[in-house]
C-alpha cells in the first residue's frame, strides 16, 4: 500500500458538562488520523477547535446553534438575540463535524452544512490551522457539505432560501473565491431542498431538487422537530437538473419519483451509437422517499435499539434523466436491495472514475436485524451483485477506497474502514479493493466513536 494519510472526520463529544446532545450529528468534531508509512500504521485523534467547541468547553453549555440543538435562553432579549443572529450566520455553528476533503492546492479542510463551518488542519498533526475564508460576496449561511473536490477544481451548491433556487459555484485550487457557473430555479415548493450532496458527470453539475426541503419556521424553534431543519412537501414533487459546467446553462429539468437520499455515489453521462450524450445517470443511497430515516439517527435510537430490525430500507436509487427534452425521468434500484440487506450508505468510489461510467461501489450495507448499517460491501454494479465484510458486534464507518499507484483496473487498491466494537473497543482494517479479503487490520488502544466521511492525503 502506498504510503500516505487517511483523514476521517465525524461528530465526537455528545456531552458538555452533564448535558446530552440528543442527535448524531449535533457531536463535536472530531478528526482521526491513520499515518500509513512503509506499511507500518500510526494512529491519532483530535477534536476540532470550532468556536463552538471551544466556547461550549469554556461556558460548559451550548452556545451555537447544531444540528438539532439550540442554546437555552435566560430571558426574552437574549432570545430575540439569538434570532437575530441566526438570520446574521451569528448563532449558527461552526462545528466542521461531516466531511474532510483535500483540495488541489493541498490544503485539507474539514466542513459541514454552515459555510463558516469551513475550518483547514494540518494532516499530519490533525491541528486546527485556522477558519477557511470564502473571500468572495456570494453570501448564504449553508452549503452542500459534500462538494466535488478534484485536483483541479471544488465545485459546490448554494441554496437561496430566499428566493427558492441553488447558486452553481466554482472554485480554483489555491484561491478562496468562489465564481458562479449558473443558477438553478427551484420548481416546486417554499424552499430548495436538501442538497447535503450532489453528483457531477465530466460536463455537467446535476443539482438535484429534494422534497426535503429546508424550512425556516423549523430553524426558528428551540425544540426538534422530527424532521429537524426541513419539511417533507411531497405535494411539490422532486426535480434534477442539469447544467453545463462550461456555459452554466440548464440542458435538462425534468420531474423524477419521489427521493430521500444524503449521499450521492456518481454519475455519468449515457451516449448513443454516433456519441452523442443522451441521457445523464445518477446513482444515490435512496432511502425509499422514507424520512424517517433522520430521526433513526437520535443517541437514544441507535444506543437502545439493539436486536431490533428498524433500520430503515435503502437501495442503490438509479436515477436516468433524458436530455432529449422529455419532461420526466426515472428512478428504480440499480440491483436488488436484498444483495446489500436493504441497507445501503456512506458510499465511495474509485476517484479515477469520478463523473464517468463505472462498475464499482464501496459502501456500509445491513447483516439484519440491525439497527444502522453494520457490514462493508463491494457492490458491482455489472454483475449486480455484492460482496460483503461482516464481524458481528462491531460498526464499520464508511469504506474509503484508496486506488494502487498505476493501476489500471478500477477496483486495484485497498478500502480503508474503521471499526467499532460493542464493547469500546475499536480498530482500522484494511480490505483487498478487488477480493475484498481483509489485508490487515491495526487494534487502537482505545475506542473510537462512529464516524463518516473521510479523505486521503498521499505523501510528498
Amino acid at each position: 500500500m502506498q504510503n500516505g494519510t487517511y483523514l476521517r472526520n465525524g461528530p465526537g463529544l455528545w456531552n458538555i458538562g452533564d448535558y446530552g446532545f440528543r442527535h448524531l450529528f449535533d457531536g463535536y468534531a472530531m478528526l482521526v488520523g491513520l499515518h500509513f508509512k512503509n506499511g507500518r500504521l500510526t494512529a491519532g485523534h483530535r477534536q476540532i477547535e470550532s468556536d463552538a467547541y471551544k466556547a461550549a468547553r469554556k461556558n460548559k453549555k451550548l452556545c451555537y446553534r447544531e444540528f438539532s440543538e439550540v442554546p437555552k435562553q435566560d430571558n426574552f432579549l437574549s432570545y430575540v438575540g439569538d434570532l437575530a443572529g441566526l438570520f446574521s450566520g451569528a448563532s449558527l455553528t461552526d462545528n466542521a463535524n461531516t466531511g474532510v476533503v483535500k483540495l488541489g492546492d493541498g490544503r485539507v479542510v474539514c466542513l459541514t452544512e454552515t459555510q463558516k463551518g469551513s475550518i483547514i488542519v494540518d494532516p499530519e498533526t490533525l491541528e486546527t490551522v485556522g477558519k477557511f475564508e470564502y473571500t468572495d460576496m456570494l453570501g448564504g449561511l449553508i452549503h452542500s457539505a459534500h462538494p466535488i473536490v478534484t485536483d483541479s477544481e471544488f465545485l459546490t451548491l448554494l441554496p437561496d432560501l430566499i428566493n427558492p433556487g441553488y447558486l452553481v459555484v466554482r472554485m480554483e485550487p489555491g484561491s478562496n473565491e468562489r465564481k458562479v457557473i449558473g443558477r438553478v430555479e427551484c420548481r416546486g415548493g417554499p424552499a430548495p431542498g436538501w442538497v447535503h450532496s450532489f453528483p457531477v458527470t465530466e460536463h455537467y453539475v446535476v443539482v438535484p431538487e429534494m422534497p426535503l426541503r429546508y424550512c425556516a419556521q423549523n430553524l426558528l424553534k428551540a425544540e426538534p422537530t422530527p424532521l429537524y431543519k426541513f419539511e417533507w412537501h411531497p405535494e411539490s414533487k422532486a426535480f434534477m437538473h442539469v447544467m453545463c459546467k462550461a456555459s452554466g446553462k440548464i440542458v435538462a429539468s425534468v420531474e423524477v419519483p419521489l427521493f430521500v437520499t444524503f449521499h450521492f455515489i456518481n454519475a455519468y453521462e449515457e451516449k448513443d451509437e454516433e456519441g452523442r450524450v443522451k441521457a445523464i445517470i445518477a446513482d444515490c443511497c435512496e432511502h425509499n422517499a422514507d424520512t424517517t430515516v433522520l430521526d433513526k439517527l437520535r443517541l437514544q435510537e441507535l444506543r437502545s435499539a439493539h436486536g431490533k430490525d428498524v433500520l430503515p430500507d435503502a437501495r442503490i436509487g438509479r436515477l436516468t434523466i433524458p436530455l432529449d427534452g422529455s419532461p420526466k425521468g426515472t428512478l428504480e434500484a440499480a440491483m436488488d436491495p436484498n444483495q446489500h440487506g436493504r441497507g445501503l450508505d456512506m458510499c465511495s468510489i474509485n476517484p479515477a472514475y469520478l463523473g464517468q461510467e463505472y462498475r464499482y461501489a464501496y459502501a456500509c450495507g445491513a447483516n439484519r436485524p440491525c439497527n444502522f448499517p453494520n457490514t462493508l460491501t463491494k457492490l458491482d454494479l455489472e454483475d449486480k451483485s455484492a460482496t460483503t465484510w461482516y464481524e458481528e458486534g462491531t460498526v464499520p464507518s464508511e469504506p474509503f477506497f484508496v486506488g494502487r499507484p498505476g493501476a489500471t483496473e478500477e477496483d486495484d487498491g485497498v478500502v480503508i474502514s474503521i471499526v467499532s466494537e460493542k464493547n469500546g473497543c475499536g480498530y482500522a482494517v484494511v480490505l483487498d479493493g478487488c477480493t475484498f479479503q481483509e489485508i490487515a487490520r491495526a487494534k487502537f488502544p482505545y475506542g473510537l466513536p462512529y464516524g463518516l466521511h473521510g479523505c486521503w492525503v498521499p505523501k510528498k
